[in-house]
């Protein structure tokens, strides 16, 4: 009987040939093993990306859903802005002697109960009148609509031709002022 030295006994009715369990297999193997090591770095990052990409969909959808219910009625506000600057006129058309006649009384103070309760509606859903009187013109919140002689610093406000208002802390409309120049 010969021996031969590239065979191993025979397992399972199948010789094992020690030639492909060479160095150079066991090579192949760690090349295969780094690629799938790296395959997994690549997709675990993939998961990563995916992950932070679906929490950022997330708070953006959340934060627009806030931003509907709170500026919902943005549009409704505006148009009744405009009520409020008629009854706010009403008001400031009746003299003195109107106010005192008491005829007038009834109606003077439906006006004003009227413009009161306007007043508590427009500060429970957070509309706010934009302070504009004696301060610097800002742009982002007044209309400058002339310019007024004046011993105040150039770009003072020192008339208020409109009220302006903001809903939170979105511009609901401009206040529309008179800014002071230099006096000629």
């Amino acid at each position: 009987m010969t021996e031969n030295t590239n065979e191993t006994p025979i397992e399972n009715g199948e010789a094992i040939d020690q030639a492909t369990q060479t160095p150079a297999a066991e090579g192949e193997n760690v090349n295969a093993e780094a690629a799938l090591q790296e395959q997994i770095a690549t997709l675990q990052q993939d998961l990563l990306y995916a992950k932070a990409e679906t929490q950022n969909v997330r708070r953006r959808a959340e934060k627009e859903v806030s931003d509907a219910h709170a500026y919902a009625a943005t549009k409704f506000a505006r148009d009744i802005l405009s009520v409020a600057d008629n009854l706010g006129r009403a008001l400031g058309a009746l003299s003195d002697e109107q106010r005192a006649d008491e005829a007038f009384k009834p109606f003077v103070t439906g006006l004003e109960a009227t413009e009161r309760e306007l007043l508590s509606v427009f500060e429970r859903h957070g509309i706010t009148r934009i302070a504009s009187i004696d301060l610097p013109l800002d742009p982002n919140q007044h209309q400058a609509m002339v310019e007024i002689p004046s011993d105040k610093e150039p770009g003072t406000i020192v008339q208020e031709m409109m009220a302006g208002y903001m809903m939170k802390d979105r511009l609901l409309r401009p206040a529309m002022v008179g800014v002071a120049k230099k006096a000629d």
